[in-house]
């Protein structure tokens, strides 16, 4: 007897594919934690920040975006042989967002604005490999990182300019 007021709809198995896309899915935005260390009134609302420094709000939807469009790309490539046909593609794509993940901690958490602008010029670099790459396996996966690509280069520019700005 099932007493759920919404009962679930019984499925005999959940593919392989849907597991990956969720795993992608969970990766792509356990980034999203490093929000931990992001505090806009203390030190950051002191800095100098240029006229075009975009306002707090647009962040999360746009982040949401990129998360997820990053989870879609990689499941892409995924879907074309798993790790161990794309194990390239796909370790770089780790390897750039591991150096997105640690972007957020150097310039919020640590205040390391000059080694934080350095090292997103690293994550942009890995990131054109794993459009590349992505592109090289399924036009649709490199696609899919071009708007991460343009707020990244974004970001980079902001990051540069509040570290000119700040000394």
């Amino acid at each position: 007897m099932n007493v759920a007021i919404f009962p679930l709809p019984r499925y005999k198995s959940i593919s392989r594919s849907t597991v990956a896309l969720a795993g992608w899915l969970v990766l792509c935005f356990a980034a999203s934690g490093t929000a931990f260390f992001v505090s806009t009134n203390g030190w950051y609302a002191s800095l100098q920040k240029p006229s075009w420094n975009p306002p707090g709000w647009i962040f999360a939807p746009v982040w949401t975006s990129l998360y997820l469009m990053m989870a879609l790309a990689a499941w892409l490539v995924w879907r074309e042989g798993g790790w161990r046909v794309q194990r390239r593609a796909l370790n770089v794509f780790i390897l750039q967002w591991a150096l997105n993940v640690l972007w957020t901690p150097l310039f919020f958490w640590r205040h390391l604005v000059g080694l934080a602008f350095w090292e997103i010029v690293t994550l942009l670099s890995v990131l054109v490999v794993t459009i590349v790459l992505f592109q090289r396996v399924r036009q649709a996966a490199g696609l899919l990182l071009l708007p991460y690509l343009f707020w990244v280069s974004f970001a980079a520019s902001l990051n540069f300019t509040i570290w000119r700005l700040n000394g």
